[in-house]
């Protein structure tokens, strides 16, 4: 569970990073990817895929993983620097978290229903760190 809190988060941020124009990390395998005007559909070597669709300041995220067969849904809905999201899992799992933009850093909070409670900051300048 801990581990697909920490990719679900991954994922925010990198939305979040694309569209704050960061520069993707060195050293992590890139998703193919097929994009429109309001959708993104990825998907990676390992069988891994997700997509993205926009309308207005709400984003719906779909995804699937395939190492433990898992379909999740997420939608996160944006109030000028903070975005509110929610999410649910195959097999069960749900979660809530905010994400928040305070200058170049942005500061992500998430909770699911396995227990979770994770806090992962992001700079543009110093990468990402939990905490």
């Amino acid at each position: 569970m801990k581990a697909f809190v920490k990719s679900l988060i991954t994922l925010a941020l990198l939305v979040s990073a694309c569209a704050m124009g960061a520069p993707p990390q060195p050293g992590k395998a890139l998703a193919l990817c097929a994009q429109s005007a309001n959708l993104l559909a990825c998907h990676d070597a390992e069988g891994n895929a997700y997509s993205v669709a926009t309308a207005g300041k709400t984003l719906w995220l779909r995804g699937y993983e395939a190492g433990s067969k898992r379909r999740w849904v997420q939608t996160n809905s944006r109030y000028g620097q903070l975005t509110f999201f929610s999410g649910l899992a195959s097999d069960g799992e749900a979660w809530i978290g905010t994400i928040q933009r305070v200058g170049w850093t942005t500061i992500s909070r998430v909770s699911s229903s396995s227990g979770t409670r994770t806090r992962i900051m992001c700079s543009r300048v110093t990468g990402c760190h939990q905490g």
